[in-house]
């Protein structure tokens, strides 16, 4: 099974989720033990990354993004009032790709995979598309 899909259920316009668990199960069912797993959230106001899951740094990312998207005249809030999602999802980009290895995830020893809530609360889907090395 190269494609695995699971859903998160965000409670917050904007938050931050750990997925580390929900991909390496992925990853695991994929039966893949040397390879690639591409992680993408395919949204246009979600996206995923890769760091450290501690709460100051969380804190710290959420109000960097609202910092960076903070504005009152986006041409695209005309539409439906949440082009900071957009915009912040579009600098972060919404996928990434990390080695396997004996059949797990290889990430460094902090590292965790985020999913990043930015116009929330929704109902969010996660690709987990693993290709065999």
């Amino acid at each position: 099974m190269p494609l695995q899909r699971f859903h998160i259920r965000t409670s917050s316009r904007r938050e931050i989720v750990d997925i580390t668990g929900e991909v390496q199960q992925a990853v695991s069912q994929s039966g893949c033990e040397e390879g690639l797993a591409c992680v993408t959230a395919p949204h246009c106001t979600c996206t995923v990354y890769v760091n450290e899951n501690e709460t100051g740094l969380i804190a710290d990312t959420l109000e960097l993004i609202g910092k960076l998207t903070a504005g009152t005249s986006w041409r695209h809030d005309r539409i439906d009032d949440n082009a900071d999602a957009h915009l912040a999802a579009a600098v972060m980009g919404n996928s990434i790709c990390l080695p396997v290895s004996g059949g797990q995830v290889e990430l460094g020893t902090w590292q965790r995979i985020m999913l990043v809530e930015l116009d929330g609360p929704r109902d969010r889907r996660v690709t987990v598309t693993v290709v065999s090395g």
